[in-house]
This record gives structure tokens, C-alpha cells and sequence, in this order.
């Protein structure tokens, strides 16, 4: 348990400060919203691709295609033909 003679002792860049921590809390609590809100209109975008008559299941698919290197993409692909030629698909 600290005592108010340890409070001396420990390096300044030590102390916590309650106006410090509450702002790390406020950003972190902002970005949180933020991401919500994000969230929210990535839903409401694929809500208008489906009524528009999208597959969002495909388009999902697609966008986390877009993020991935070219090279990764036609190695997967080449061991998925090959794996569906064992198979006889």
C-alpha cells in the first residue's frame, strides 16, 4: 500500500494524474463511438446494396479480396483448383 512518503519518491513520470487518465479514457470512449457509427453506415450501405439487388454475402467477399495482396489471392487459388482437381470437382 503506498504511503505519502512513496508518493515523494517515485519518478514524476510515474504519478498518475486523474485529469490525464480521464482524458486517455475520453479519446478511447470517442473512438468507440466513432467505431459505431462506422459500423452503422457500413450496414446501412450494404441495406441498400441488398435492396438494390446485391449479393452482400459476395460483395463481403470481394472487399476482403481488395485487401489482401494480389500474389497471397493466386497462390490460394492455385491450391483451391488443385485441391478441387484431387477431388474430382
Amino acid at each position: 500500500m503506498d504511503t505519502p512518503s512513496d508518493d515523494i519518491t517515485k519518478p514524476e513520470s510515474y504519478r498518475v494524474t486523474a485529469d490525464e487518465l480521464r482524458q486517455f479514457i475520453e479519446r478511447f470512449e470517442r473512438l468507440d463511438a466513432e467505431k459505431k457509427d462506422i459500423a452503422d453506415q457500413q450496414k446501412e450501405v450494404m441495406a441498400e446494396a441488398k435492396a438494390r439487388g446485391y449479393d452482400t454475402k459476395v460483395m463481403r467477399k470481394v472487399i476482403a479480396l481488395r485487401k489482401r495482396d494480389r500474389d497471397d489471392i493466386a497462390e490460394e487459388e492455385a491450391v483451391l483448383e488443385m485441391y478441387k482437381e484431387a477431388l474430382g470437382m
